[in-house]
């Protein structure tokens, strides 16, 4: 993988393991008005028209360029490049239905905050409509993506490895490139 390139979102779909990219592929042709309008939240982060699935590519660039460069240690990792990138492509599934008919969903109340355990079940349920094959591994790494919160244990470990490497990307494009692919100037380009 050339570290330099800025890969499209078709272009990383072809790294998921065929089963899943299928999957993934059938998803965004079914909802792609409403991916292709979603932001990437309100406020902090890829907040434009387009800002969802440009935070969902710039992940998934960050997977590609933090699994090259922990693997050239030398160290063991144990989930693919493919895990990853579908855990990334998973992560805020929701997000483009909670912005649009969150409120008819229950997914976010009167006053716009969002209902976790029904965002959680939502997404779910998205997983099962579309038959995602998941391991135990991806289903930990999406339900801890944003960290262990309420499930914290000082002695056991519950997040596991594709979960901490897959919050890394998350939290690097949503708080450290927040303005990232749309800013002008971006040198790292497609």
């Amino acid at each position: 993988m050339d570290r330099s390139k800025y890969y499209s979102l078709d272009e990383i779909l072809e790294l998921i393991e065929k089963s899943n990219r299928n999957v993934c592929k059938l998803i965004l042709e079914q909802n792609k008005e409403i991916f292709r309008t979603a932001s990437g939240s309100k406020t902090k982060h890829q907040a434009w028209e387009g800002g969802y699935l440009d935070h969902v590519t710039e992940t998934m660039n960050l997977a590609i360029l933090f699994y090259e460069s922990l693997s050239s240690t030398g160290r063991t990792i144990n989930f693919s490049l493919s895990d990853s990138l579908l855990v990334m492509f998973l992560h805020d599934l929701e997000k483009p239905y909670k912005q649009m008919i969150g409120g008819e969903l229950g997914l976010v109340d009167s006053t716009g905050k969002k209902n976790d355990s029904t965002i959680k079940d939502f997404r779910e349920k998205l997983i099962k409509k579309y038959r995602f094959q998941l391991t135990d591994q991806h289903l930990n790494a999406i339900k801890y993506i944003e960290g262990e919160k309420g499930d914290y244990h000082p002695t056991e470990r519950i997040m596991n490895e594709l979960a901490a490497f897959c919050h890394t990307c998350d939290i690097w494009s949503a708080r450290g490139w927040y303005d990232f692919p749309k800013k002008e100037r971006d040198s790292w380009k497609g």
